[in-house]
């Protein structure tokens, strides 16, 4: 359960809705698993996992929820192939050429014949509330993923007053000073990664992975004028992550002193041990957003990118 990646949301009004308002609300729109004729779906699920029917779990105020998406796995391959062979038979039976409007077609009655027989694959979301923060943070680097569950969740809820975080700083401007300086601004400190891009041509990247950040040939770079678009960063010497010039969060990694944390008291279930797992992590994630939003200059209010 512990977040791999982190995309942050701010509500722009007070997030008034408690986990038990949200769990009649969620179990309307709950998962459904995919039909004959279904490609995919998309519903709410127990964050506690399978066997559970509550939509929420609720630690320190922080409200975890979780959205699973099924989808229906057709190799292209196997429907060119299948396409193919219609289309040879027509043309062989009517001694006529099938043209473009009418392969489509072909197409679609193939795909609706294959998906009864598809293999399915699911995906599970979890995001959380921290109302206090006023915050919604989801485990996710995708921006596609994230859109498809803030779409879900306002439909689920009839609106969700949440906005990108927008520093008052420019990001991408911070992070530069802070290698060309070979020192980041604490409660932080360099780690050993960082891409650098050209502000004139954004596909002029170069990326750095397992670099002494503070050497020569970075800050040679760095003088040729590129700009610091991901920093590997060390968050209190406790989390490890990216930082995105949109101050969204990548490959978070927990240091071994926080999993311990989650595991002083020996849990009686696999339920006690996510509530010690989100417990833990929820303060931690929490303190680190109030530190990543200060060390750029703080938000700006209402601001939207």
């Amino acid at each position: 359960m512990w977040f791999k990646n982190l995309r942050i949301y701010r509500f722009s009004q007070p997030f008034e809705w408690t986990a038990e308002e949200l769990e009649p609300a969620l179990a309307e729109r709950a998962f459904q698993p995919c039909g004959r004729q279904d490609l995919s779906q998309y519903g709410w699920v127990s964050p506690l996992g399978d066997g559970h029917d509550t939509f929420t779990h609720v630690s320190n105020g922080n409200i975890i929820i979780c959205a699973q998406r099924q989808d229906k796995i057709v190799p292209s391959s196997v429907i060119r192939d299948a396409m193919q062979e219609k289309i040879d038979i027509i043309e062989q039976r009517d001694a006529r050429k099938v043209y473009r409007k009418e392969k489509d077609q072909i197409k679609d009655e193939v795909l609706l014949e294959l998906l009864p027989r598809a293999f399915t694959r699911n995906r599970r979301l979890f995001a959380y509330f921290a109302p206090k923060e006023k915050l919604l943070l989801l485990d996710t680097a995708s921006a596609s993923k994230a859109e498809e569950f803030l779409s879900y969740l306002r439909e689920t809820l009839n609106g969700l007053p949440v906005i990108p975080p927008v520093s008052k700083m420019v990001p991408a401007d911070v992070m530069t000073h802070w290698l060309k300086e070979q020192h980041a601004e604490e409660p932080f400190s360099l780690d050993r990664d960082c891409e650098l891009g050209n502000p004139l041509d954004t596909a002029n990247v170069i990326r750095c992975k397992g670099q002494d950040l503070d050497g020569d040939e970075i800050q040679r770079l760095l003088d040729a004028g590129k700009r610091c678009n991901k920093l590997a960063v060390v968050w209190k010497e406790s989390i490890r992550c990216v930082i995105n010039e949109d101050l969204s969060l990548k490959r978070l990694k927990f240091e071994d002193e926080l999993l311990q944390q989650a595991n002083e008291t020996e849990a009686e279930s696999k339920e006690q041990q996510f509530d010690q797992d989100f417990s833990v992590m929820a303060i931690e994630l929490n303190h680190l957003c109030k530190d990543l939003f200060k060390v750029f200059g703080g938000l700006e209010r209402g601001r939207v990118v």
